[in-house]
């Protein structure tokens, strides 16, 4: 009798053991809670499911750095719109280069957005075999970068959750006439960003500008564009355009959102190394991995610059209406 009462006694304890584990098990499986998991991770998403995207200039074909970028963006917000590899995405317009470039972000799909635009920079018109550009060097490597971008042009747009991005492009490089660093802007390509400017246009409502080449720097020396003045003149009729650059790769900080001029302008800064100019002089920070990560709330945008090696905030910036 005495040992039929602790056989009992046993089954009842296991039968409580089984029905919890299940119970704690279909809880967790619950949309609502995993819902709470995911949030303490990704402590970026906006409330009001605002549009939010990061961009990376300057890759230079440094996957190792890249991926630590992906990754750590991820952790942030696992629910980002969109990311922008805002040129310079392999140091010289290589297929070996590119093709480690597609390995690592399909390596990291899972992690990345479902929407990456990828513009051209002007490393991606180098070759250092070849020394200076031919015309025909030059469409080659456009078609390198077209098959890489998936785009049909060095300039292209899209729209994400109603924000119209427009990405500019230089449409030569490396060669006599240009040098090897600048952009160069064709009259058709600034014809279409016109038409792309007026496309349902609404005053006050944020438009993203990209292009690879910046239209002023704290380096001395460096022109950044060739029609420069012509950019600026189109731009300055939409205080809402925030245009974001990279080239440069200057390290970040607040400063390099500028607000008023009239548009906004905003350096990415760079996700292979970083530069302090000092005059015509720069020096070189290789411990530095920097890019944006930008959150829009109707109107109001907000830019922040993140280290990607010390998993840190360098500055945060709010852009309202194209005016502080």
């Amino acid at each position: 009798m005495k040992k039929l009462k602790i056989t009992t006694l046993i089954l009842i304890v296991i039968t409580l053991i089984v029905s919890i584990t299940a119970y704690i098990k279909g809880t967790a499986s619950k949309p609502g809670n995993s819902k709470k998991v995911e949030s303490s991770v990704n402590t970026k998403v906006p409330e009001d499911d605002g549009l939010t995207f990061a961009v990376l200039g300057d890759v230079h074909g440094n996957t190792g750095r890249l991926e630590n970028a992906v990754k750590d963006l991820h952790n942030i917000n696992g629910n980002m719109d969109a990311m922008i590899l805002n040129g310079d995405n392999v140091d010289q317009g290589l297929k070996s280069q590119y093709d480690a470039m597609k390995n690592t972000l399909n390596k990291n799909r899972e992690l990345l957005p479902k929407i990456i635009i990828k513009n051209i920079g002007n490393h991606d018109y180098f070759d250092y075999a070849k020394g200076k550009n031919k015309p025909e060097d030059v469409q080659n490597f456009i078609n390198m970068y077209l098959d890489f971008s998936g785009e049909k042009s060095v300039y292209h747009d899209t729209w994400i959750k109603g924000y119209h991005f427009i990405s500019l492009g230089s449409e030569s490089g490396n060669t006599k006439e240009l040098g090897a660093v600048n952009a160069f802007l064709s009259e058709k390509q600034l014809d279409w960003l016109k038409e792309k400017l007026v496309e349902k246009h609404e005053k006050g409502k944020p438009v993203f500008v990209f292009l690879h080449q910046h239209l002023s720097t704290s380096i001395k020396g460096w022109i950044g564009v060739e029609q420069r003045r012509e950019l600026n003149k189109i731009l300055s009729s939409y205080p809402e355009v925030i245009l974001l650059t990279s080239h440069t790769h200057v390290s970040l900080s607040v400063d390099n959102v500028k607000l008023n001029q009239p548009f906004t302008t905003a350096h990415t800064g760079s996700v292979h190394y970083a530069i302090v100019p000092e005059g015509y002089n720069i020096k070189r920070f290789y411990n530095e991995s920097q890019g944006l990560y930008v959150e829009v709330h109707g109107k109001k945008t907000i830019i922040e610059g993140r280290d990607f090696i010390k998993k840190s905030w360098i500055f945060s910036k709010e852009v309202s209406n194209g005016s502080e």
